[in-house]
């Protein structure tokens, strides 16, 4: 009798595809599920880092825009002979007896009209008030008892945010410690600028070796250009003010001399207006006309730096929009506080360099540019030459 074909026995499917029939799900979501928690946790442990370190973090980037900010002269120093590592010591020890100097000259001169400034101004502010409301028939009114300082104020302040002699030894010793810090990585990043970028190229290939080496350089030009050009005219509205200050004989003249300085180059958009609001305000105590010339000393200077200061010593570096270095400073200020507000206009700065040196610009359509009068010519940004811009059927 013949066998009968029966049918083969039906394999048993490997150990891999019995565990996919038997639980329903497919192959890759295992291994995707695994990629999510991973990523959930990275998310989680790089928000814990960066809540924990972001003071370090902003500490080390000031440390980096005082780098950038002295390296021209490192440069220059190295190439007449002298060793970086020798000339970035001497550049920051020469800046802190400058530092030292100014404090010795005008330090005491400075906190002493400085506490009386900080006493008298709500007093000015109520005087002020007085004479707007007499001149100009308002009704403005100044709670200056909020505003008031007095030594039992202070004794309040004190024990309320640095109790007892140990939190202020305490309190000092971690602002000269952050200060020796930042200083220690400033020497470091500018004695060792030249290696530490080369370390860093060296860990890509040579395409991207160009393409690091143009954004250091960018960044060092850019933010430190930027740095050294708000310093520089910072240094000549504080004297200018200050000069005008004493001419007109206005009290606390140096701190509403640095006041104005700092202020007005280092917080955009409004700093032109809060830097001259309060020497006016102080000159008005002493004879109200005096606030008048101040607020027209403030104007006429400002169209001065407008038209001559600026254009020549910010020649290098570029140019922001007022309205974008206000939204820098907002989001720096809510990301790192203070520091972050100080730092943020440099790192735009960078960014928008860097955007235009890498990206790239099309000609906009005829129909979007504005296209010019029927049998007008133009001319080619890129060549040069002269483009008839008529219709083909004119």
């Amino acid at each position: 009798m013949d066998d009968v074909d029966s049918p083969e026995p039906t394999r048993a499917p490997r150990g891999g595809s019995r565990r996919v029939e038997r639980s329903g799900l497919p192959r890759w979501f295992r291994p995707v599920i695994l990629y999510v928690l991973f990523a959930i946790a990275a998310y989680q442990m790089s928000g814990w880092l960066f809540h924990n370190l972001k003071g370090f973090l902003g500490l080390l980037f000031l440390a980096w825009l005082f780098s950038i900010t002295v390296e021209p002269v490192v440069d220059r120093m190295e190439r007449f002979g002298m060793r970086r590592g020798a000339a970035a010591g001497l550049v920051l020890f020469g800046l802190v007896l400058l530092v030292i100097g100014f404090l010795s000259l005008f330090g005491a001169l400075l906190a002493e009209q400085l506490s009386q400034l900080v006493t008298a101004l709500p007093e000015s502010l109520s005087s002020v008030t007085q004479w707007a409301n007499r001149t100009f028939d308002t009704n403005f009114s100044v709670d200056t008892d909020h505003l008031r300082i007095t030594p039992d104020t202070v004794r309040e302040l004190a024990a309320r945010f640095t109790p007892g002699v140990l939190g202020v030894v305490t309190s000092l010793f971690e602002v000269v410690f952050q200060l020796l810090t930042m200083l220690l990585f400033a020497f470091y990043m500018s004695a060792e600028g030249p290696a530490l970028r080369r370390t860093v190229a060296s860990w890509f290939p040579a395409q991207q070796q160009r393409v690091i080496s143009t954004v250091w350089e960018i960044s060092v030009d850019k933010a430190g250009g930027y740095v050294v050009s708000r310093l520089i005219l910072a240094a000549f509205s504080t004297v200018a003010t200050g000069v005008f200050l004493v001419a007109l004989d206005v009290p606390y003249w140096l701190p509403l001399a640095l006041w104005t300085g700092i202020v007005s180059q280092f917080v955009p958009t409004l700093g032109t207006y809060l830097a001259i609001a309060l020497p006016a305000i102080i000159a008005a105590t002493t004879h109200p006309i005096n606030a008048v010339w101040v607020v027209v000393f403030g104007t006429l200077y400002q169209q001065i730096e407008n038209y001559v200061l600026h254009p020549r010593v910010t020649a290098r570096t570029v140019a922001i929009h007022p309205a974008v270095a206000f939204g820098a400073v907002i989001i720096g200020a809510s990301l790192f506080g203070a520091i972050g507000a100080l730092v943020s206009v440099p790192v735009i700065a960078v960014i928008q360099s860097l955007i235009e040196t890498f990206g790239r610009r099309y000609e906009l359509v005829p129909e979007i540019a504005g296209s010019p009068e029927p049998g007008a010519s133009d001319t080619n940004r890129d060549t040069g030459d002269t483009v008839d811009t008529r219709a083909p059927d004119e």
